[in-house]
């Protein structure tokens, strides 16, 4: 029996200048300006920027710096992670109505499989079409689709779909591109080979020193070639992928494997003392993410960026699973011990890892003993913030002039701000 050819079933969803554009709704008298979401610190850096800061060739994950330079009078707005993630959420809701097969990856990215909506609803690029219009009367965004028969190519398309920046402003395509399965080498093999998942600087390098420079030049190569350039894994990979190959299912409601806090500080720290403040925070914020979840952990890690850019990790595996900010607190402390933070660190990070559902959370010796301690009180904090909002209790080293600055999640997530400095 013949295998039934592949239907174009997967659709790429992609928001446009996400950030910018929910910034916008909010605040529609900058709409035509060049607004930046961002760091405007020293140390920050572009989140996203809209079409028209764009078109000064601003983009993501450029220094705040550099953006200000190439445009000085660019709107800064300060990213608002809850407000973004409301949105979001919204939007998923609108994905999930048409098929439970969405795989979320990121705010304002998802993959959706549509092959069992197809006979209800049509083919595959009148779903996306009607997708990218029910987004826009709903919430007021715009949006790219693609749509291929592989997660891969639907990428790939979304790219094509998308916007472009001019002296005019954004040029908006049609905002969904289609690759039919017969059409997708003659989509694929003209572009750059750096187009790959997974080709980054170094791999590009190595492809580049053996003339492939597109993706039909490494499809054309055999793969033994490929793979003694590249390694087994990643050149058998890479070929596949070259040759319109990916068997990559849409998969939904993955599993978290961590949670975590970062900041960049404003200037470099060289106290453990200082750090320790921080840590302090780090902690309150991660464990209540993870008792949100209903997770609990067993390995922390501890992230430090030095001044020179030099980033290490340390980490530490704990016989029981825990949830408590006290626990990672310690266990914070105990890494930081083995770090020198003379020379100046530059970024802090606390994360946890093995993350399992809190019902195979085991008491310890002295939970059991003399009672679950820092775990109520975890408990009590957790009740005060659902009742009366979240800054209405944490650390005390939290407490400021302006009443308690906790840290959360999204808060310095592209470098500290110009007025922290």
């Amino acid at each position: 029996m013949s295998e039934a050819p592949r239907l174009a079933s997967i659709i790429h969803v992609d928001m446009d200048a996400f950030f910018v554009s929910v910034e916008l709704l909010d605040q529609p008298e900058l709409r035509g300006k060049p607004v930046v979401v961002g760091g405007d610190g020293e140390r920050g850096v572009v989140a996203a920027a809209s079409y028209e800061a764009r078109s000064f060739g601003i983009y993501s994950a450029m220094s705040s710096v550099q953006a200000r330079r190439l445009c000085p009078h660019a709107i800064f707005l300060r990213g608002r992670y809850e407000r973004y993630s409301e949105v979001s959420a919204n939007v998923m809701a609108i994905f999930r109505d048409v098929t439970p097969l969405v795989e979320p990856l990121s705010l304002d990215e998802a993959f959706l499989d549509v092959s069992g909506a197809l006979r209800l609803l049509g083919e595959a690029p009148v779903i996306a079409g009607a997708l990218r219009q029910r987004v826009f009367d709903e919430q007021g965004l715009t949006c790219s689709v693609g749509v291929a028969s592989t997660k891969f190519v639907a990428k790939l398309a979304t790219g094509a779909a998308k916007p472009k920046a001019s002296e005019k402003g954004p040029q908006f395509g049609s905002g969904v591109f289609v690759v039919q399965p017969d059409e997708t080498l003659g989509f694929l093999r003209p572009l750059p080979v750096e187009s790959l998942w997974g080709v980054g600087p170094a791999t590009l390098a190595k492809l580049h020193r053996i003339g492939v420079l597109t993706i039909a030049d490494l499809a054309d190569l055999p793969e033994e070639n490929v793979v003694a350039v590249l390694g087994r894994s990643q050149g058998r990979h890479l070929h596949s992928l070259s040759n319109g190959h990916d068997e990559r299912s849409v998969e939904p409601d993955r599993a978290m494997k961590s949670i975590g806090h970062e900041e960049t500080f404003a200037h470099d720290h060289h106290l453990r003392s200082t750090l320790d403040r921080e840590l302090v925070q780090f902690a309150d914020a991660v464990a209540s993410r993870l008792r949100a979840q209903g997770l609990v952990a067993r390995t922390i890690q501890l992230k430090v960026r030095f001044g020179d850019f030099t980033t290490i990790t340390r980490s530490t595996t704990l016989a029981v699973s825990v949830d408590d900010s006290h626990s990672l607190l310690e266990s914070g402390r105990q890494l930081l011990e083995l770090v020198d933070p003379a020379q100046g660190v530059r970024l802090l990070g606390l994360s946890v890892s093995g993350l399992s559902s809190d019902s195979s959370k085991q008491l310890t010796f002295d939970e059991a003993t003399s009672g679950p301690g820092w775990q109520e009180a975890d408990r009590m904090i957790d009740e005060i913030r659902a009742r009366f909002g979240d800054d209405a209790i944490g650390p005390a080293i939290s407490a400021g002039p302006d009443g308690l600055r906790l840290k959360r999640r999204g808060n310095q997530q592209w470098g500290p701000d110009a007025e922290m400095t």
